[in-house]
């Protein structure tokens, strides 16, 4: 009976860990095409097609919703929380046009750090020294990459490192919003606010897409929801202790697909410090994970577009 259960916990850990592995195709593909999109399309409206498909996508579960409103409080924090994901998604894209794949892979794993800080500002969970030491670690990791005072920081490098507190806000607020309101709405309120959002700031930079820019953006739609699909199973099926460290092959796949599309070459910073800020956001998700059962907020997730 002991054997049993050892091997079907086995089991799961395994799955857990392929979930994560194909969660990292999936958000490497969506990077590497909007990557290939370049920055002829204004990063703003690039953002508005991706959420206004995705929009479209989740349309049925809107339907049900538009029977039955949430409730007036909620409904203020979806707005806030579909304001600051539409600021950080067009940040993102931004980002992605301007600098190496694997350079925003690894500045994006930040987020976990500031969930971290966040949850202490705003939520009132404590911030002892070992949450302290990760989140430094994890900075010192930010500053490896970026190495100012010896490289000239650039605006993608500032448009993606301002997208790791915005995320990790939106995050925050998401779980939230968990205590009283169904994933599925969640999700899709998300793409509803946010569309909405990207929306003025698109038509004041709109230029007419092509049929194929669309075709990509579309793509880049599906590779995201099933991305976050993939994620929740894999932190469904395995500890988080054993899911994140396992995340950063994702980085490994952005390296591969900037070498061999784009002629990226490899960056032993970036990696160094990659390597620091996911070491940083796994030691941090562990202590959350064991004082899970006296906190108010589970071990960050991995936020994305």
């Amino acid at each position: 009976m002991v054997i049993k259960e050892m091997d079907a916990g086995a089991n799961r850990t395994l799955q857990g860990i392929a979930w994560m592995v194909l969660t990292g195709l999936m958000f490497a593909c969506v990077t590497g095409i909007v990557r290939y999109l370049g920055s002829d399309m204004p990063a703003i409206e690039a953002a508005f097609i991706r959420y206004a498909i995705g929009l479209a996508m989740v349309s049925p579960v809107l339907y049900k919703v538009m029977s039955n409103p949430p409730p007036a409080t909620a409904m203020k924090l979806y707005m806030v929380r579909g304001l600051v994901h539409g600021v950080a998604v067009m940040l993102w894209f931004y980002a992605m046009a301007r600098i190496p794949i694997a350079e925003v892979t690894a500045l994006g794993y930040t987020a976990p750090l500031f969930v971290t800080i966040g949850a202490w500002l705003f939520l009132g969970e404590g911030l002892h020294m070992r949450r302290i030491a990760g989140v430094i670690a994890g900075l010192l990791g930010v500053f490896v990459i970026v190495r100012p005072g010896f490289e000239t920081i650039s605006s993608g490098q500032l448009a993606q490192i301002a997208t790791a507190p915005l995320f990790a806000a939106s995050f925050l607020l998401a779980k939230k919003l968990t205590g009283t309101q169904n994933s599925a709405v969640i999700v899709a309120m998300l793409s509803l606010v946010c569309t909405f959002v990207l929306l003025p700031g698109a038509i004041l930079q709109w230029r007419a897409p092509s049929f194929e820019e669309v075709m990509w953006l579309g793509l880049t739609a599906v590779f995201a929801t099933a991305g976050h699909y993939t994620l929740t199973r894999a932190y469904a099926a395995a500890p988080i202790t054993v899911t994140q460290p396992v995340s950063f092959l994702q980085l490994v796949w952005a390296c591969l697909i900037g070498i061999t599309m784009f002629g990226e070459p490899i960056d032993p910073y970036v990696i160094f410090g990659g390597g620091i800020i996911v070491a940083a956001a796994t030691y941090i998700s562990h202590r959350e994970a064991r004082a899970a059962r006296k906190t108010k907020t589970p071990p960050a997730l991995a936020t994305k577009v």
